[in-house]
């Protein structure tokens, strides 16, 4: 049996705050980052790319890195920066909600999370097939932490409420 109130689950549910707070500073970037996007056109986009980049261009002209990022900003169309801006807002959008409502311990939150992020870390994992990114392995393994986490955090909940029904 799950005892809510032992200094294990206490930790634990420390370390669940923690990564709902840096899930909720995720979704924030993401929603900030889809306004931006559907703020901007494409000149502005290069602008700051050439901004970014010009040190390292002015250091080693053929910079592998430097070159890429200036050529994705180039050739970074409408529907790609539409597209971009939309699932930013709407991973944003859901990922704060569910956030919020887990920090309320809003008790329908727990299943809808599993099924959300579920479906964000079998497109993140779709997405790893065309192409390996660092950041979204991060955010996969953030999410998956957050399930466990969600999942155990569910347990004692539903622990403490039926504890408190007798």
């Amino acid at each position: 049996m799950i005892n809510p109130n032992s200094r294990t689950e206490q930790e634990i549910h420390k370390v669940f705050d923690f990564t709902l707070l840096l899930k909720g500073a995720h979704a924030a970037i993401e929603i900030l980052g889809g306004i931006f996007l559907y703020a901007m056109d494409a000149r502005h986009i290069v602008g700051i790319a050439e901004f970014l980049t010009a040190g390292e261009i002015r250091e080693d002209p053929r910079d592998g890195i430097a070159n890429y990022l200036l050529h994705l900003a180039q050739v970074f169309g409408a529907t790609d920066r539409a597209f971009a801006a939309f699932y930013l807002l709407t991973h944003g959008i859901v990922n704060g909600l569910i956030v919020i409502a887990l920090w309320r311990e809003e008790i329908w939150a727990y299943p809808i999370s599993f099924a959300a992020l579920g479906a964000f870390i079998v497109y993140q994992f779709y997405l790893l097939a065309f192409g390996f990114s660092w950041w979204i392995v991060g955010i996969t393994v953030l999410d998956l932490a957050i399930i466990a986490l969600v999942w155990h955090e569910y347990g004692v909940l539903k622990a403490r409420r039926a504890a408190a029904q007798k």
